[in-house]
């Protein structure tokens, strides 16, 4: 048995305590943006503190909680070295959720598993789920930053969430408000989002050995800037939308696409029917159908096909709510209309062909 050429250490195992540290340091001037007056504390405590008394002026508040991750898309951030982008990925998944039962987003807590702790790129990551935070409307109370050697790559990471809001028990939306006239209202999506990359990579990168600095004339700019476009974050659109409109649900276009994610919101009695033809999908659905040969009904069902959430909404509140969308900067129309479901039929059928 030969000796250790230098004493083992945490550090030598692959686990760097002062980096970590570091790492800190750098991203609590993000955090420290990302408040609520109800915030208590700061960074380093062993957990996150959220003044509860606020929520007195509720008569029965319902706590609502969601949790995600921003998948694959992960693998394009390590591949460019762009990291301040997928933290708002990240809060986008896990607030919009939130504001799918009409819950107002309180606080998310982040957790970054890394191969090796680099300061500045974990300060980074961290800034964009504070900027995702602000933009939201909720804090960032806490977090976990942990090194794995041996499990990830140096260069590799991967980040979840994990978030808490808050609904009055009589305002609490869903497939019970839903009623046979009801509109089905689409807002645009910002992009691909971050649902369906294990299949826009395989068609793109793998099959198509397309490169990420590649100039796409369709995007107006690299591949690799397209499908780093963030998550469009929408809870406080949707927040805003139901203080001024009779909304019944909303429905979160994320993994399984528009006609499954809008089932879950269409009670067993009634039926939705989305047109397709009331709007163009974006270059880059497209693009990954053209290049990858891949038909229709399967981007359909893996991507969201530029409507990132839906609104259902009662028809005498149609003018109102894409008004306040518009006054908002949300490109928003109505796709389609709530009828009673015949015998056998399915929850969502998407009819006719998209527009050019």
């Amino acid at each position: 048995m030969t000796e250790p050429s230098q004493p083992v250490s945490y550090k030598t195992a692959g686990v760097d305590i002062e980096a970590g540290d570091r790492a800190v340091e750098l991203m609590k001037e993000w955090v420290g943006k990302a408040q609520r007056p109800e915030s208590l504390g700061g960074l380093g405590g062993f957990a996150g503190l959220f003044d509860a008394s606020a929520l007195k002026r509720y008569e029965r508040p319902l706590l609502a909680s969601a949790t995600d991750g921003v998948g694959t898309k992960v693998a394009v951030a390590q591949r460019m070295d762009v990291h301040d982008t997928i933290g708002r990925d990240l809060v986008a998944m896990v607030v919009d959720d939130l504001v799918v039962c009409g819950a107002e987003p309180l606080f998310m807590t982040d957790y970054i598993c890394v191969g090796k702790v680099v300061p500045e790129r974990v300060a980074a990551i961290v800034k964009g789920i504070a900027e995702g935070c602000t933009l939201a409307g909720c804090a960032l109370v806490g977090g976990e930053t942990a090194e794995h050697p041996g499990l990830l790559g140096p260069e590799e990471y991967d980040v979840a969430g994990a978030g808490t809001g808050v609904v009055e028990a009589d305002r609490l939306l869903g497939a019970e408000r839903v009623r046979a006239g009801d509109a089905v209202l689409a807002m645009a999506s910002s992009g691909l989002h971050s649902n369906g990359y294990s299949l826009v990579r395989h068609v793109l990168l793998e099959r198509a050995g397309w490169a990420l600095d590649r100039e796409v004339p369709e995007f107006g700019r690299t591949l690799g800037e397209e499908l780093l476009e963030p998550t469009r974050i929408y809870s406080l659109d949707c927040l805003a939308l139901t203080r001024t409109s009779d909304v019944h649900a909303f429905a979160h276009i994320t993994g399984g696409g528009l006609a499954a994610n809008l089932a879950r919101v269409v009670p067993d009695t009634l039926h939705a029917a989305v047109d397709r033809a009331t709007w163009a999908p974006g270059a880059v659905f497209d693009t990954v159908g053209a290049v990858g040969g891949v038909a229709r009904e399967e981007l359909e069902r893996t991507l969201n096909m530029g409507v990132g959430m839906m609104a259902v909404v009662a028809p005498d509140a149609v003018d109102a709510a894409l008004t306040t969308l518009a006054d908002r900067g949300v490109d928003a129309w109505v796709a389609g209309e709530v009828t009673p479901r015949a015998a056998g039929g399915q929850p969502v059928a998407l009819t006719g062909s998209y527009a050019s």
